[in-house]
């Protein structure tokens, strides 16, 4: 059972009628100031709903509305002590109920039961200092230190308090306390969000099939290496991709009756007898390369819990679930909102206009399969990092599973994924793959975040809505780019720019130095691979993070004269920031004598910056050829950017 709890309500988590208690086989109160700083500062930092970890208890039997504290006792005890603490500062009005306490601990008991008295400076406990637990006072005057710090308004911080939430997670009634305990203190880890959203939509289903099947696809789709068919065992695997392994999920909950029925024999793999025997080895690859036997493995872009906040985007827009007024989602993808964002769907949403809260076991059932729907079109359609041999840098991958042999022989191996309409030749859609694979590196190195990752979003809806349209995937990838460089480098929209006159532009109006976004140099970058692909067929988008300017801001030793306008885009380039190091204040002939197999090997406007100075001087740079590039760079950009509304 989960239930989710609020630190601070119409009363605290404390003044309930619910009492916790520590057991003995817990250590004592143990938190020091840094993780005691740490949820502070969290608690702080947050905006809306905030979940802060979980709480495993366990009923006491015969004990109404007793708990023993199994897992989350050091967090849960220092919320104690800093609504304790907020009371005496006159934050909170009121008091805070005793109702935690410890199993065999009368120091720490009394301690929690004089804290008011400790607070004050009037009350003082003379001659009790032998009954004081030494780990509690510690942890009081490490909030207090952190809040007289004066970083920290009061007011503020309690009402981010209302929003910060705490999962209580009740173990079912015969569990060995001990030995889950132990399990728990070796793992040395909090529940994440995406296990505690795992077993609340588990919870929704009552047949115990639907649950099993629910767990072993939400474990296919969490693991984010390799290809999420290779998550099931080889019969399930069958049912639900078909006999190549390949075929689309259905989103049918009728059509998983097989899958229902195997219960779990579908997660028995291997025989004990085949395990025992010398040959058995657990296999560490995903499979081999089409047309030869080398192992390779492939990583995600993303982890799990921000591939969930981008499904349940997905979701919404294709199954068209509309929320309250007011209740939408943030514009960011923070993992620490993950079950803040499912639960206002949950409890806010409407499919076919009826609230999903009316109907959760239906909900848990389509959702599951959207997940696996969805995974199984990310696995395909977005770029990933893929490793053959003993390969550990890795290389851009856009590929689908395919296999080989029959029956115990059937084995994967991994082609490009093919964007092809039917009967269409391959050297036709094979340079399709190229192109995807591009556009989409190149918007992977642009952000560099998972929480504005949005483009993975935006491809997924697509590939929903538009799977027969699947050659123009590269397009969409591409109109993704394009509408990015149009806000955030020219201010207008995609549409605006179609109508946009080149002789608008004036140079001293995009002088934004190294603010400018940096997909504005890879999308430039992916269009002058795409104009001459034999030329720049060693070019591959790396994660070079750091603007530079090519004539320098602050020029060493005098060697050349300072310019004012350094900062306008065709003086700008993109580099790793080991580059921009070796880079330092260096006139442009200087970087090109110092480090020209570096710039041969970087972004394509920097090749061809490298190229005008081989061919002129750090002046004539400054003068003129600077303008030059400039205006041809921005001419691309401009007749891309038409392009991609004309195309739309």
């Amino acid at each position: 059972m989960i239930q989710e709890l609020r630190i601070l309500d119409d009363e605290t988590l404390f003044d309930k009628e619910v009492h916790y208690v520590i057991p003995r086989y817990q250590r004592a109160y143990a938190w020091e100031d840094k993780e005691i700083v740490q949820l502070i500062d969290d608690i702080n930092d947050s905006v809306g709903d905030y979940y802060i970890g979980s709480l495993v208890v366990a009923k006491v039997k015969g004990r109404e509305e007793r708990y023993e504290v199994v897992d989350g006792q050091q967090r849960l005890t220092t919320l104690y002590l800093l609504l304790h603490y907020l009371v005496s500062h006159d934050g909170l009005v009121g008091e805070v109920g005793k109702t935690l306490s410890f199993d065999c601990r009368p120091n720490s008991n009394y301690t929690l039961e004089h804290l008011q008295d400790l607070l004050s400076d009037e009350k003082l406990l003379v001659g009790d200092e032998d009954r004081l637990e030494q780990s509690i006072l510690n942890g009081l005057k490490a909030i207090d230190q952190k809040f007289m710090a004066g970083a920290i308004d009061v007011d503020a911080f309690v009402e981010r308090l209302k929003m910060v939430i705490l999962y209580r997670i009740e173990v079912p009634e015969h569990t060995d306390l001990n030995r889950y305990f132990e399990i728990m203190n070796t793992r040395g880890e909090q529940l994440e969000q995406h296990d505690i959203l795992k077993a609340q939509l588990m919870g929704y289903l009552s047949n115990r099939k639907e649950q099993e099947f629910f767990s072993r696809v939400w474990s296919a789709c969490s693991d984010m290496t390799g290809y999420v068919q290779m998550h099931f065992a080889k019969a399930e695997r069958e049912e639900i991709f078909g006999g190549g392994w390949s075929y689309s999920p259905s989103d049918d909950w009728g059509d998983y009756k097989g899958c229902l029925d195997m219960g779990q024999r579908a997660d028995k793999e291997f025989s004990i007898k085949g395990i025992v025997k010398p040959s058995f080895r657990v296999e560490t690859a995903d499979g081999v390369q089409e047309g030869d036997r080398i192992p390779i493995r492939f990583d995600s872009i993303i982890g799990f819990p921000y591939f969930l906040l981008h499904v349940l985007r997905v979701f919404l827009r294709v199954e068209d679930v509309s929320l309250s007024e007011g209740r939408g989602l943030g514009s960011l993808l923070d993992d620490k909102r993950l079950l803040a964002d499912y639960n206002k769907v949950i409890t806010c949403g409407q499919m076919g206009g009826k609230p999903i809260k009316e109907n959760k076991a239906s909900f848990a059932r389509e959702f599951i399969l959207f997940l696996l729907r969805s995974r199984f079109l990310f696995d395909q359609f977005v770029v990933k990092r893929e490793y053959a041999g003993d390969d550990q840098e890795g290389v851009w991958s856009l590929k689908e599973l395919c296999t080989s042999g029959a029956g115990y022989k059937k084995k994967a191996y991994y082609a490009n994924t093919r964007l092809r309409y039917e009967n269409e030749w391959e050297k036709t859609y094979a340079p399709r793959n190229k192109e995807c694979l591009m556009i989409q590196s190149a918007l992977r190195v642009s952000y560099t975040s998972p929480k504005v990752m949005h483009w993975i979003t935006e491809l997924l809806v697509w590939l929903f809505d538009d799977e027969s349209e699947l050659p123009e995937l590269s397009d969409r990838a591409e109109r993704i780019a394009a509408e990015a460089v149009a806000e955030g480098f020219f201010g207008k929209t995609l549409e605006e720019m179609g109508a946009y006159d080149l002789q608008e532009y004036k140079s001293e109006n995009y002088a934004f130095g190294v603010r400018t976004p940096h997909i504005v140099f890879n999308y430039l970058d992916y269009l002058l691979w795409k104009e001459d692909k034999e030329k720049y067929k060693d070019f591959v988008f790396e994660f070079r993070n750091s603007v530079e300017h090519w004539y320098p801001q602050h020029p060493s030793d005098g060697t050349i004269e300072p310019w004012d306008g350094r900062d306008v885009f065709g003086n700008l380039c993109i580099i790793s920031r080991s580059v921009n190091s070796k880079f330092s204040n260096l006139s442009p002939e200087s970087k090109m004598k110092s480090y020209k197999k570096m710039v041969q090997k970087g972004s394509l406007k920097l090749r061809i910056m490298g190229d005008i100075i081989e061919g002129g001087t750090s002046e004539t740079w400054r003068l003129s050829e600077c303008a030059k590039h400039e205006e041809e760079m921005i001419r691309l950009l401009c007749r891309a950017l038409k392009k991609a509304v004309e195309e739309e």
